[in-house]
């Protein structure tokens, strides 16, 4: 079976992917690798060929310069046709590019294949005809492979069988440079320390990246090898300490790595390099170097939690990174190669090769000659059902026309602020009490088009050995809990003012409290509390926690003092199902975004849920506090003077109770409580607001950056706990934002201020 090999990069150029697989499969089976035509000398049409390695054979087409576009196409399919003619062989037809279909659509092949390496359509100089051609690809291939997982999510609702492929290393070949090897001539004599890069120098390297590293450290030599090409080499920056040595052999690259102290991947983060899975990256570690690159996804994916590898996305944390990496190129520094092989083992483009052969072998098998399955196919996917999602939706749907496709993988819409009558007809909230309140007119008058409102102001009181005193603390607190008179706000002020410690500076959620208060009323109310919420001492926790309770010197007993306070008339579900009520929003509870993906297409995806699960925990898993509810149904009217009591004793497991005919008014003879008790797994509830936590969810937002047709939105995909109203005005937000300018990238709003500027 002949493996007829499309490609736009000719074999001679840089040995990489097609090379490899191709000088693979021909141990196999004849290869003919095509390439791009070039113009003849004497303005004849011809064929050259050229076996390049045993059973490869190169076929470089010559036509004459200035042939008409149409004419070229013809041309190169009678050549195509000439060369086939005769030959009673099956075919494989590979595609590395979809340009070449117009001249090979018509042949018969047991096996259609699109190795889609690159986002060819993002490269500069791209043939406007190119995406049209690479759907009717899509629709020819039996298999598409991705040369990386990031082209992978981009392509996989595109053809009912996608496989990732990223790419390999042969790790024998670069482990040479780990020996004392003789260095290149044009090499030896630069001066190091050596950054080094290889590989080709295009529109994907950032020029003013690598100017301002020559610029900040005279001292260090940067080498880099490679051709330039669709740039103007009048454009690199030229410098003392950058070295051009031109395109190398595959076979000496080792030779000149074995002369680096650190390698770099200085990529510009444009559409070039979206989905770009730089080969370099498993190779420079073979080699045994440590690896700088900007935040190139599929490189902060695979490598970024190797201490072999540093991510960075400016001029000074690049100066750092490399800095720690010279450090670590040098004994007794070296100790990270044991962890960078174990991450290299089984990787190979041998193993890469036979995966794809056995794919290959089964479509072959059982290759159906119907066309690809129709799948329904939707502007918008949004991954989540409650605030942030169905605000998206509604927005998109009503504001944009969209057509809009809402997931859950609960089988309810609402999220956390769900609502359902109990047994008893009793409207209660099944994740706990969700109070609205907000200072925000454009958030009210928002949702006032999908709810009337019952005026409601919370209060919640705190069990203190069996006396319910107003949380938060006020006037009346004190004068319970002392058995005082104190009758002013100043009064209150004072005595709060003796008992208070002053911290400096302020640090964790124990320095607010005591600095205010003093640490008799700081154990009292918040210590123990705080412990059975977050699973840790105040002290260990942000100051954050505790600096959203006030503390009140006058005898307002609301929880609240925001403008506006009220409940949904008839309950949170019935607000989201009037929002998600509209011809270009459908709705799917109960499942899983990751199935999903396999029955429908959509252009853009709006993601609410855990940004840390989208990219699959690459850098491990954000920590959250979770809860869980033991709801009860009593045979009394009451059961508690207000809506909510806290327990802030900790031997007390639960940290509330709350009474929901509080909240909605109803009347009944009975009445249903639910007991809050934290834990800490389960579903993801709270961030836990430490620093080490932050500088995690950081790495995830570079990755978030780097992908621009997501929009993560939300508590969960911003990793930041933000009341209902912020959700609602964070998601109004990004949509006024994403409209105005839809190719603006990926967004993670999270910036408070920007938040309550809403």
């Amino acid at each position: 079976m002949t493996l007829l090999c499309f490609s736009h990069l000719r074999w001679a150029f840089v040995f990489q992917r097609p090379q490899h697989l191709m000088s693979i499969f021909a141990a196999e089976r004849p290869v003919l690798y095509w390439e791009e035509p070039i113009d003849s000398q004497d303005g004849s049409t011809s064929l050259a060929l050229m076996q390049v390695a045993p059973n490869i054979t190169v076929a470089t087409p010559l036509l004459p310069a200035g042939m008409r576009a149409e004419v070229a196409t013809d041309t190169l399919k009678n050549l195509l046709d000439a060369y086939l003619a005769g030959q009673n062989e099956p075919l494989i037809r590979w595609y590395y590019t979809p340009m070449m279909l117009k001249f090979s659509r018509h042949l018969a092949a047991d096996c259609t294949i699109y190795d889609c390496m690159d986002e060819l359509a993002n490269f500069r100089f791209a043939p406007p005809e190119l995406v049209a051609l690479e759907q009717e690809l899509f629709a020819a291939a039996d298999l598409v492979f991705t040369g990386g997982y990031s082209l992978y999510e981009a392509k996989r609702t595109s053809h009912p069988a996608v496989y990732p492929f990223p790419s390999s290393v042969d790790i024998a070949h670069f482990a040479q440079a780990r020996q004392i090897m003789v260095e290149p001539a044009d090499q030896a004599t630069l001066p190091g320390p050596r950054f080094g890069f290889y590989g080709v120098i295009d529109e994907r390297m950032d020029l003013d990246l690598l100017a301002s590293l020559a610029d900040a450290r005279p001292e260090w030599t940067f080498v880099l090898i490679g051709p330039v090409v669709k740039i103007d080499p009048a454009h690199l920056p030229r410098r003392n300490n950058i070295a051009y040595l031109g395109a190398k052999a595959y076979e000496a690259l080792p030779a000149y790595a074995s002369g680096w102290d650190v390698a770099l991947m200085p990529f510009a983060i444009n559409e070039s390099t979206r989905f770009i899975s730089p080969t370099k990256t498993p190779e420079y570690l073979a080699a045994g170097l440590p690896v700088v690159s900007t935040p190139i996804i599929d490189v902060a994916r695979h490598y970024g939690s190797l201490d072999a590898v540093e991510i960075a996305g400016n001029v000074d944390l690049f100066l750092s990174a490399c800095e720690r990496s010279l450090i670590k190129s040098r004994p007794p520094g070296l100790t990270w190669r044991t962890e960078a092989d174990a991450a290299l083992a089984g990787q190979s483009w041998h193993n890469v090769a036979e995966q794809m052969s056995e794919l290959i072998s089964e479509a072959t098998a059982s290759r159906q000659t119907d066309e690809a399955l129709s799948r329904p196919h939707y502007d918008y996917l949004v991954v989540g059902a409650g605030f942030a999602g169905s605000v998206m939706a509604e927005r998109l749907a009503a504001d944009a026309g969209k057509r809009v496709l809402v997931i859950d993988r609960r089988p309810h819409i609402a999220g956390n602020a769900y609502d359902e009558a109990d047994a008893a007809g009793i409207l209660i909230h099944r994740y706990g009490p969700h109070i609205f309140h907000t200072n925000s007119q454009p958030v009210v008058d928002y949702l006032s088009r999908f709810t009337a409102w019952r005026p409601y102001e919370h209060r919640v009181l705190a069990d203190i050995e069996g006396v319910h005193v107003p949380m938060p603390i006020n006037r009346t607190t004190l004068n319970t809990l002392y058995g005082l008179d104190l009758d002013s706000d100043a009064e209150a002020a004072a005595f709060l003012e003796a008992r208070a410690e002053p911290v400096e500076p302020i640090v964790t959620s124990a320095d607010v409290v005591v600095s205010k208060v003093g640490t008799e009323l700081y154990e009292t109310f918040f210590r123990g509390y705080t412990r059975k919420q977050w699973g840790m001492d105040p002290s260990e926790l942000d100051k954050s926690v505790t600096a959203r309770v006030p503390t009140r010197t006058n005898t307002d007993d609301r929880y609240f003092t925001d403008s506006f306070q009220a409940m949904p008339a008839a309950g949170y579900t019935r607000m989201f199902k009037a929002m998600l009520d509209h011809a270009n929003i459908t709705v799917e509870l109960g499942v899983d975004f990751t199935d999903i993906q396999k029955r429908v297409s959509f252009d853009r995806l709006v993601f609410t849920g855990p940004i840390d699960e989208y990219f699959d925990h690459v850098y491990g898993r954000l920590p959250y506090r979770s809860l869980a509810f033991r709801h009860e149904t009593i045979d009394s009217e009451w059961y508690q003077p207000v809506a909510v009591v806290n327990y802030p004793d900790e031997k007390v497991p639960h940290t509330r109770i709350t009474e929901y005919k509080h909240l909605t008014g109803q009347t009944s003879p009975k009445t249903s409580i639910s007991y809050e008790i934290p834990k800490a797994e389960g579903d993801p509830y709270y961030p836990i607001p430490r620093p080490e936590n932050q500088q995690l969810f950081k790495r995830y937002e570079t990755l978030a950056l780097g992908t621009p047709d997501v929009l993560f939105v939300g508590r969960l995909a911003t990793y930041r706990y933000y009341n209902m109203d912020q959700v609602v005005a964070q998601a109004l937000s990004v949509y006024r934002r994403h409209v105005a300018n839809a190719d603006n990238g990926a967004r993670l709003e999270s910036d408070p201020q920007a938040i309550a500027a809403e």
